[in-house]
């Protein structure tokens, strides 16, 4: 069970934040001086301070920016707990949450490569009987739409059940185990929001129920479990030493930093310890480094075929969800992709991940040159993501046009 944009409705609690100066990225950039270009660490470290006050004030950020001229820009405000003076470490683990997705779909469409399964084939092709009932219809959805989030199943989070164990229950719900089959079958409780209809108009609406069924058909067409299909098909590839599915397994690897929530009993609870994130949807955790070698290798063309990532960049305009646009107003989705313009003209490609006390957001330009990861960890109250985005949308524009704010 993953926590998302809609679970990262906890009230989280303080933690101590002491600004860091990155000196030894400081002097790797002096040594290259090429890397800076117009957007420099003095520019990085700015906008990483308006993320901060975006975010409440009091989070934990982390950026990385990684481009073709040498050493990377780094920029940390924070510390690791709540109780330490310890500032975040450059390398910090954190659980990707929804980035997760962008994974997923890219191992689907190399088993679409491959010819194990087809973009066009149905759920119900795939796993007969598992979308039916109450107006779902596992025929009319297909891989596709699975990936692009037009299939109009009901978001599995999105029930009552569900978010009072994720929001008031969180100490008895932390070492969650839920199969995905069973998540999915939690979504088939509700009826759908539309049913996908041939010829007709495409309808958009987010659900992490479509990513807990893209793991599944992939597990079938792929013959290994959708954790084993990204540890080899990407991890192991491109030799991401810091990624890893850990699955069941509560802990992050060190060093991470901590988070933080505040129970119904006004206690605080470190809730960096939990399985709830263990599903195709979610289960992913890596480091800013590693997130940018991924998004960069694969708008290079080192994951998919031509064929199959012009398929993933092929979106759809949003329509029927008004949660997601209020919070990201700007943009199309693709196959396990957003597609975001640019102020300098062109656009750049993301996958948010928003989960409880974690938001994440990597980026990376059309070309694969040049990517910026940046990690909150809130340590309060969730923020508020509408505001949040624009300040992280600002960063990455400004990252991606190579220019500060400073300069327009």
């Amino acid at each position: 069970m993953p926590s998302t944009k809609k679970a990262a409705a906890v009230v989280l609690t303080a933690a101590l934040l002491a600004p860091a100066s990155p000196m030894a990225a400081t002097a790797a950039n002096a040594r290259h001086p090429a890397a800076r270009h117009h957007y420099g660490e003095d520019a990085l470290r700015r906008d990483l301070a308006a993320v901060r006050e975006a975010g409440g004030g009091d989070v934990n950020v982390l950026a990385r920016v990684d481009g073709p001229h040498g050493a990377p820009l780094l920029a940390r405000i924070g510390t690791r707990t709540a109780d330490s003076t310890d500032p975040i470490p450059w390398n910090a683990h954190f659980r990707v949450a929804s980035t997760t997705k962008t994974f997923t779909a890219t191992v689907v469409l190399q088993l679409a490569a491959e010819k194990r399964l087809s973009l066009d084939d149905t759920v119900e092709h795939w796993l007969p009987g598992v979308v039916a009932g109450n107006g779902n219809d596992g025929r009319r959805i297909t891989v596709r739409d699975l990936l692009r989030q037009t299939s109009g199943l009901y978001d599995y989070i999105d029930d009552p059940e569900i978010q009072d164990r994720l929001i008031n229950h969180f100490e008895e719900n932390r070492y969650d185990s839920t199969p995905a089959a069973d998540l999915v079958a939690v979504a088939m409780r509700h009826r759908p929001l539309f049913v996908p209809r041939p010829g007709g108009a495409t309808r958009w609406a987010y659900s992490n129920t479509n990513y807990l069924l893209a793991g599944m058909i992939a597990e079938k067409a792929g013959g290994a479990s959708w954790r084993e299909l990204v540890e080899r098909r990407v991890i192991d590839r491109l030799g991401l030493r810091d990624t890893s599915v850990p699955g069941l397994d509560p802990r992050l690897p060190d060093p991470h930093v901590n988070a933080y929530l505040t129970g119904p009993d006004g206690a605080r609870i470190d809730v960096t310890e939990h399985s709830l994130q263990h599903t195709a949807d979610s289960g992913v955790v890596s480091t800013t480094a590693d997130l940018n070698t991924f998004f960069r290798a694969l708008a290079g063309g080192r994951l998919l075929p031509a064929e199959q990532w012009r398929e993933m960049r092929q979106t759809v305009r949003r329509t029927d969800d008004p949660e997601d646009l209020a919070e990201m107003p700007e943009g199309t989705y693709g196959l396990g992709l957003r597609r975001i313009p640019l102020s300098c003209g062109g656009s750049y490609y993301l996958h948010e991940g928003d989960g409880a006390g974690v938001n994440t957001r990597p980026a990376v330009s059309a070309d694969g040159r040049r990517a910026v990861t940046v990690s909150v960890t809130t340590t309060t109250a969730p923020p508020d993501l509408a505001v949040l985005n624009r300040a992280t949308g600002a960063l990455v524009d400004h990252v991606l046009c190579d220019r500060p704010a400073t300069s327009r």
